[in-house]
């Protein structure tokens, strides 16, 4: 389990106490265990039991007696006892309610959850406030507490045929605990500036420190643990949302029950307890709300989500009597690992905890990474509202200033609630010393650079993407290219490639100059000269970043290339809030590689040359983004997405041949849903108008080869391709494409196999302009429409499934089997 602990150190927080008592409670004549039940202590200090009836009292000094309260239970008083810490607590049943709590006519629950659900908008502090203001601490830690780890020195026997036979000594569970009692496995600290105003609210991040990094690890600061507010709609926790239990629509997802009442602040609140009424793991959430009794506001509330890991977020709100509303003064996020040992998705990668599914489900030996868990707190504090604030950069939703990571000593003693103990201390010298000494920053580096596809040497990035590829122009295409990095500098880059085809006997090279302009917008300047080969009437957005893919087997059958030489300068920025956009200007002298003439006006072209303009732009309106002292980040991707690019030719200049325009337009639509499955929708379009060489115009992706039966035809598939559409079948001017995708949950047929099935539709519609300027090839037009539907079946085993399409409508083929396309996909799932 050494990768869980590793795992963890993005994740956890340990709690100091000088005083703890643990126990649960259960009911009496059932034995049950009750959860959520209220524990309040001889001093006042208020507790609940988890989903289990478990608890855990914490406080700073030893207290004599605790009381325990459930809703239709006898109150019982529980005196501490001498060496004792542990305490099976048994409530019974009494007959008369609660009386104090009438609401007539229906559940008292549902009467009061209705209320919550009503008045939110006036209890919300974003939609109640104009403005406000606040500072947080933050503390994350991985630990684990050394007094629940066992620590033995095991002897590790085989077996054999003589018998059971000594292999060696096993001391991980003792030299875990002994790091443990010592330090934490990971620690991180964070102080944040929180302002509201006109519906937009942003972090500032004034300090931050991660053990073991001189620079902090950027993405794992923008994890988001649990929703900043109760009250939206979807309750964001651990990075996967959950329909809120007080949504508009909640009542049809969550049962509720009146728990109990409590006072919180001096006022009267009402403890409800949901929990969702599907019993799916992606819909798990349950917990408590605490219900102002006079405005129906949420006083406290406790989200639980049980499974793989045993995930809760508890909000702590203060009420402000001058503005009638609580506002939240503190958070608390915990994950402690499960019972169960399914697979869980996080961060991109899967961990797969051990266990039951070698052993029939029996109950395994704990070992001492299972006591490992995450405990994040937060404490807002300087609360100010409905003051005047000016929100600088409000495009971005956290900042990161250029000093927060510098911070001395004196400006964490300044916001740290407590001082740190000697295990913290601990924790920032060893891991700093353990980061030098095996190089993980270098590690966590050369991990982010092979996921985009690069491969760091040194002040050099080796494009993996140039090394190898294969079509049936070129034949093997052999190269080698990248790019300079941030250690050769930080505001000037060279990049550039060479590759050489086994098959046209032919080299291509590109190479490039850019220097960094602006900072914050992340903008660059540059300059390049290409010479290679681009499949004919390909769309080709160029703001679009090329996925990293081990290969990419779509152009393994394409044989109709162009080749070009191009000059190009080019600006690309961020410039414009929530977008990134390539500005270029181009001469590019175009040779078809297949037999075509272009025919214009009476004049035959087989070869020009355009001097274009461009502009390319991508627009994320919904997204969230973090500006980090080293770039821009998008942390959280919301759809949809738009992108635009235009080019215009500019006649006479630079020996440009022809004048024309194209418009090019892209949205991307994701939705994902609470029970795991996901909806994609996507929309293409382009007008092109003027005189335009058909290797410049659209063929919509076809991704079919031309065979005489479905087993010859079996191919890799693309990612937004017609896979029964065959090359160079369909040439446009004008066309349209709509793609719809629906991918269900995975389904465990066995142990190792757990396909996904995806149902697929596309559809496009096309015109051509002019087609008899086009000689050479023999082509169709979508004027008619082409459709095509199909299911995959993805990652049936080891990332390898298999897909079935079939094409219908006008276009049509007069053969059954033509129609058909089967196809091999491939997923492979990395996470750093």
């Amino acid at each position: 389990m050494k990768q869980l602990c590793v795992f963890f150190f993005f994740l956890t927080l340990s709690l100091q106490a000088q005083f703890q008592v643990n126990g649960i409670v259960k009911e009496s004549t059932t034995n049950k265990p009750l959860p959520f039940a209220t524990i309040t202590t001889t001093d006042g200090i208020n507790s609940i039991s988890d989903v289990d009836g478990k608890f855990s009292i914490v406080t700073p000094i030893p207290f004599t007696a605790f009381d325990i309260s459930y809703i239709g239970f006898t109150k019982a008083r529980i005196t501490l006892e001498k060496n004792k810490n542990y305490y099976v607590v048994m409530l019974s049943q009494k007959t008369d309610d609660l009386n104090e709590v009438v609401v007539p006519d229906e559940n008292p629950a549902l009467a009061i959850i209705r209320k919550a659900i009503e008045n939110k908008d006036n209890n919300n502090p974003q939609k109640k406030l104009y403005s406000f203001e606040f500072k947080s601490y933050n503390k994350l830690i991985v630990s684990a507490n050394p007094d629940s780890i066992d620590g033995r020195i095991d002897s590790v026997f085989v077996q054999k045929s003589s018998g059971d036979q000594f292999s060696k000594i096993d001391s991980s569970e003792y030299k875990f605990k002994d790091i443990v009692r010592q330090q934490h496995l990971f620690q991180t600290e964070k102080v944040s500036q929180y302002q509201f105003a006109n519906s937009t609210l942003k972090e500032t991040i004034l300090g931050t420190k991660m053990a073991g990094f001189k620079q902090p690890v950027y993405e794992i600061i923008a994890f988001n643990l649990q929703s900043f507010s109760i009250y939206d709609s979807r309750y964001e926790l651990f990075e996967t949302k959950y329909n809120s239990p007080i949504a508009n629509d909640a009542l049809k997802d969550y049962n509720y029950k009146l728990l109990d009442s409590l006072i919180i602040d001096g006022r009267n609140t009402y403890m409800i307890y949901f929990k969702n009424k599907k019993k799916r793991r992606a819909s798990g959430l349950e917990g408590v709300l605490y219900i102002d009794q006079n405005n129906f506001a949420v006083a406290k509330a406790v989200m639980r989500i049980k499974g793989v890991l045993d995930i809760s977020g508890i909000h702590n709100f203060k009420y402000i009597p001058s503005e009638k509303l609580w506002f939240p003064t503190d958070k608390t996020f915990k994950i402690v690992k499960g019972k169960n040992d399914d697979d869980i998705k996080i961060l991109g990668g899967t961990i797969q905890f051990d266990g039951d599914v070698e052993n029939d489900f029996k109950e395994r030996k704990k070992t001492a990474s299972d006591f490992t868990y995450l405990l994040s707190q937060t404490n807002n504090f300087e609360i100010q509202y409905n003051i005047p604030i000016q929100i600088k950069k409000s495009a971005v939703t956290i900042e990161i200033k250029d000093d927060a990571i510098n911070k001395p000593e004196a400006f964490w003693d300044t916001y740290r609630k407590d001082s740190l103990d000697s295990r913290s201390k601990k924790t920032y010298q060893a891991l700093d010393s353990i980061s030098i000494k095996k190089r993980i920053e270098s590690r966590l580096r050369f991990g982010r650079k092979i996921i985009n596809g690069y491969l760091p040497i040194g002040k050099f990035d080796l494009d993996l993407r140039k090394l190898f590829s294969y079509n049936n122009y070129e034949g093997f295409r052999l190269g080698i290219g990248g790019t300079t990095n941030e250690r050769f500098s930080k505001n000037f880059r060279v990049e550039g490639y060479t590759a050489y085809g086994t098959k046209d006997n032919d080299f291509k090279y590109n190479l490039g100059i850019a220097a960094r302009v602006g900072k914050f917008t992340n903008s660059w300047i540059g300059v390049s000269y290409t010479d290679d080969l681009r499949e004919i009437a390909s769309t080709v957005f160029a703001i679009d970043k090329k996925p990293f893919k081990i290969y990419d087997p779509r152009p393994i059958n394409i044989s109709t290339f162009y080749n070009y030489v191009t000059w190009k300068t080019f600006i690309e920025t961020k410039i414009i809030p929530k977008t990134e956009s390539l500005w270029e200007l181009s001469r590019t002298a175009v040779e078809p590689q297949f037999n075509y003439i272009f025919n214009l006006n009476g004049k035959l072209y087989p070869n020009y040359v355009m001097t274009t303009a461009m502009v390319s732009l991508r627009w994320n309106p919904f997204s969230d983004y973090m500006q980090t002292p080293t770039g821009r980040i998008e942390v959280e991707k919301r759809f949809p997405k738009f992108t635009f690019q235009y080019t215009q030719s500019l006649p006479k200049i630079w020996q440009n041949d022809f004048e024309f325009s194209k418009i090019d337009f892209k949205t991307e639509y994701e939705k994902k849903y609470l029970n795991g499955q996901k909806t994609s929708l996507l929309f293409e379009a382009g007008y092109s108008f003027g005189a335009i060489p058909l290797t410049h115009l659209y063929n919509t992706s076809p991704n079919n080869i031309t065979k005489e039966t479905i087993i010859q035809r079996i191919t890799f598939s693309g990612k937004n391709s017609f896979e029964t559409m065959f090359f160079n079948e369909f040439f446009s001017s004008q066309y349209a494409y709509f793609q719809f995708k629906h991918g269900f949950s995975r389904v465990t047929l066995f142990k190792k196999i757990k396909p996904s099935l995806v149902i697929v539709s596309r559809v496009a519609w096309g015109n051509l302009q002019n087609p008899e300027q086009h000689i050479g090839l023999d082509y169709k037009t979508l004027n008619k429409g082409y459709f095509e539907s199909g299911i995959e079946l993805n990652q049936i085993y080891k990332g390898l499934g298999l897909g079935g399409f079939y094409r219908y409508g006008p276009n049509q083929l007069s053969k059954f089997q033509d129609n058909i396309a089967v196809k091999i996909s491939f997923v492979l799932n990395i996470g750093i």
